[in-house]
């Protein structure tokens, strides 16, 4: 169980853009991810993720960006900001509902100590934590989230990352399912024969069992006495690309992601929290530079190209969640079972 989905299923006439190298976010230039995973004893299954535009000092030098509030059942910290400006000024942490504040913390401090004005004869920061409930199998009110965590988690930032049960990931549910982390990457080429990268990565804790559908096909029958039998839960789905969009253009690709989880079967259910972000690493610049600075930018008519490869992106990054998650149980007895051995039984039927 140690390839990607892609490569058991070859779904050659599914997806129509390529992958980059590495099939995850970090074919973006510069973008890098690292985990803290905590899952230990009998009630801690939980941890921190972290994604890095760039190595560099984000308070100076912000990458533009966009969210989009899906479904609203959520309680990030940041986005409010990030649309007011259009920018991400911290790295981007993703955590358990119950871990927003101290990482927020950690992240505030971080910026702190490479800014020392911050909050004085500076603007204050703007941390941007975003989570999703683990609480099916870790004890959401040990508080395990800690500072040091996150410190760990961005410091560990690089460029080749596990997926599934892992950092933020470890204790996530999907579709019924084991399912946390997951990424997947396409390459865009545009009218002029340009090459972009579109990464995505998601933290997946969301999903109906008898709903899942793995390239248009339903897997499950529908069991109302389920403890699956709704679709609730959350989806964080962060967006990368090297492709010189505005903040508004970004929004755009934000609010078509949506559409990979249609595509999986999920109709966004009462208590889920579908939240997307997107940034671009182009035309990033130091804000202690001139009033102006020159910059490019897409034109909209190759859109449709972004709007198509962000879904594609999505629905993999799920499936590569749900491919590389190990069963967990959890402080309560509960257990969710690991997708890859029922996909494999299910297609062997």
């Amino acid at each position: 169980m140690t390839n990607q989905f892609r490569d058991t299923f070859s779904p050659s006439d599914w997806w129509v853009h390529p992958t980059g190298p590495k099939n995850r976010i970090t074919d973006v230039p510069g973008v890098t991810v690292g985990h803290y995973t905590h899952n230990t004893g009998e009630t801690a299954r939980t941890g921190v993720t972290s994604i890095l535009p760039h190595d560099g000092n984000l308070f100076d030098r912000p990458v533009h960006a966009a969210s989009a509030v899906l479904n609203g059942f959520g309680k990030s910290a940041g986005l409010v900001q990030l649309d007011e400006l259009g920018e991400i000024e911290t790295p981007i942490i993703l955590t358990n509902t119950f871990g927003v504040s101290d990482c927020s913390k950690a992240v505030t401090k971080r910026a702190i100590r490479m800014n020392p004005e911050i909050g004085r004869k500076m603007p204050t920061v703007n941390p941007l934590v975003l989570e999703c409930n683990d609480g099916v199998v870790n004890d959401i009110q040990a508080y395990h989230v800690t500072e040091d965590m996150v410190d760990q988690a961005i410091d560990g930032a690089c460029d080749d990352f596990d997926q599934g049960t892992v950092g933020a990931g470890t204790g996530m549910k999907t579709f019924g399912f084991a399912g946390g982390i997951g990424s997947a990457s396409r390459i865009v080429k545009t009218r002029d024969k340009t090459k972009y990268n579109l990464g995505a990565l998601v933290l997946s804790n969301f999903g109906q069992k008898s709903e899942l559908r793995v390239m248009g096909k339903k897997l499950s029958a529908f069991n109302p006495q389920s403890p699956d039998a709704t679709d609730k839960g959350s989806i964080i789905i962060v967006l990368a690309t090297d492709a010189p969009l505005d903040s508004r253009q970004l929004g755009r690709i934000c609010k078509r992601s949506g559409a990979a989880l249609g595509r999986l079967g999920s109709f966004w259910g009462h208590q889920s929290g579908d939240i997307a972000v997107a940034f671009s690493t182009a035309n990033s610049h130091s804000r202690s530079s001139t009033a102006q600075y020159d910059a490019t930018r897409l034109s909209e008519i190759c859109m449709n190209d972004f709007f198509h490869a962000a879904v594609e992106a999505v629905e993999e990054a799920v499936l590569n969640a749900l491919w590389f998650s190990r069963a967990s149980i959890g402080y309560s007895g509960k257990t969710l079972p690991e997708f890859a051995a029922f996909f494999d039984q299910t297609a062997a039927s």
